[in-house]
């Protein structure tokens, strides 16, 4: 007997979702972290990547932020790859910034998403919002990062 295939979660069911997961959640300048999601999924989508990296753009904080947990995230109706890409791109405890660039390299899809992600979070009006110490300490890790990811000139 064969299982019937579920109908996989549209674009904006996925939207709904990480919007519902990270509800109240603000990034590091107290703006909703929807904007942030929103972005990295247009960014993504400007880049040319494909519907299973944009739904993967919309959830690449959920796991890592505790929004969702991996459980759901196993059974959700989403393409392997789009689970995949989520799970590359979820930093582990103690994880060091090289294996965890390994990992987005060698996930089919990954790297335009965290592009994306870097692109936003490194952007200087964004981080114009943000104390000294801070704008400091992460302009120089999502250099490092980019640096690690082959992205420079970005």
């Amino acid at each position: 007997m064969t299982e019937t295939p579920r109908t996989q979660l549209s674009l904006a069911d996925v939207e709904a979702i990480a919007r519902a997961a990270h509800q109240g959640q603000t990034d590091k300048a107290g703006r909703p972290y929807a904007e942030h999601l929103r972005a990295v999924a247009d960014g993504v989508r400007t880049r040319g990547g494909d519907d299973e990296q944009i739904a993967a753009a919309w959830l690449h904080d959920a796991v890592e932020d505790d929004a969702l947990d991996e459980r759901w995230l196993a059974q959700a109706a989403l393409s392997p790859r789009t689970k995949a890409i989520v799970l590359a791109l979820t930093k582990r405890d103690g994880e060091p910034p090289e294996t965890y660039a390994q990992r987005v390299l060698t996930t089919d899809g990954a790297l335009l998403v965290k592009q994306s992600d870097l692109a936003h979070n490194a952007d200087p009006a964004r981080l114009a919002l943000l104390d000294e110490q801070t704008r400091k300490r992460l302009t120089e890790k999502y250099a490092r990062m980019r640096a690690l990811l082959g992205l420079v000139g970005e």
